[in-house]
């Protein structure tokens, strides 16, 4: 496993991470959770993805327990979690990011990882009813009180990311140092010309999710949807519709060859391209088998061979993505 750093903080991240939405509590009971956590940690995976509406807070319940089955050392790993959506239907306790929330609801999610603190705590979705200058210093005083030793955004636009830096950087605080955008062949929005100066000028670090477009790169939906797979799950029937997309899934045959040709699965081809990305920390990789996750790590072993010529026999595949 090779490590990158977090944009440019010295905080080092496994290139390939693993996260627990839809797996942990829907897939995955706590000890089948030490299972999948213990073979990507083993595998030298040293972050871990969280959020509190995971689940309705069963993620990250699932996840602690497993945590303390495990006793690693806390050093040696990384924690993230993500407040945004909150879990109960009040004012001031769900789709926000004001003040009020934010400093309340990471208690919550600390006593559910059985943790006194995330390494990265991520503000889910940026909330356009509360003004950033609130959020900042909001997440600001997390970090001071020792709740979370980073902060970041996730699905933001560039310009309210801009800001957040801005005014952090004005008044001397803690600033986002990380975003955490939905990444993989179908979807590249959020590396797109608008972030450059996120990037490159302010060195933000990235924690990529859904490498694999919930699986529909992985080439397992390509004669349907199996059963036991996440497709399969009725929580999760909303997916249906983007797993059996025609389109798509002529797109993801065309890699087939692709990936045959250098020895990697489709899946591990995905994973590999997103790796491609220098401003990629860490590929948030989801697993439902041991299997799966021994055949994810394995994905950074194909990074280089992807050349300017395959990148353009790629890109020809989704230029109308």
């Amino acid at each position: 496993m090779k490590y990158r750093y977090l944009g440019k903080t010295g905080l080092q991240l496994s290139e390939l991470s693993l996260g627990s939405w839809i797996t942990f509590h829907n897939q995955a009971n706590i000890d089948k959770t030490v299972e999948l956590m213990a073979a990507a940690y083993d595998a030298g995976a040293n972050f871990f993805d969280n959020a509190e509406n995971y689940s309705a807070g069963k993620s990250e319940e699932v996840m602690g327990a497993a945590l303390k089955k495990l006793g690693w050392r806390r050093g040696s790993y990384l924690i993230s979690t993500k407040l945004f959506w909150g879990l109960h239907d009040n004012p001031n306790e769900k789709n926000t990011l004001n003040r009020k929330y934010l400093l309340e609801a990471i208690d919550g999610s600390l006593k559910r990882l059985g943790t006194d603190h995330v390494d990265l705590l991520f503000c889910h979705r940026p909330d356009p009813h509360t003004p950033i200058e609130e959020t900042v210093w909001a997440m600001h005083n997390n970090i001071e009180r020792g709740k979370a030793l980073y902060w970041g955004t996730s699905e933001w636009e560039a310009a309210d990311i801009l800001r957040a830096i801005e005014i952090a950087e004005r008044h001397h605080l803690h600033k986002p140092v990380v975003e955490q955008p939905v990444y993989n062949l179908f979807q590249r929005h959020r590396f797109a010309d608008a972030y450059t100066p996120v990037y490159e000028e302010h060195g933000y670090g990235s924690t990529t999710w859904s490498p694999l477009a919930l699986g529909l790169l992985s080439g397992k939906y390509n004669n349907g949807i199996p059963a036991g797979s996440r497709g399969s799950l009725e929580a999760f029937s909303w997916l249906k519709e983007q797993l059996t997309d025609a389109k798509r899934l002529a797109m993801v045959s065309k890699l087939a060859p692709m990936a045959e040709e250098m020895g990697a699965s489709l899946a591990q081809f995905s994973l590999a391209w997103c790796l491609k990305n220098p401003h990629v920390s860490s590929v948030i990789t989801g697993a439902s088998s041991v299997r799966q996750i021994e055949e994810n790590m394995k994905s950074a072993e194909f990074v280089d061979r992807f050349d300017e010529d395959l990148m353009r026999r790629i890109d020809d595949i989704f230029v109308e993505v």
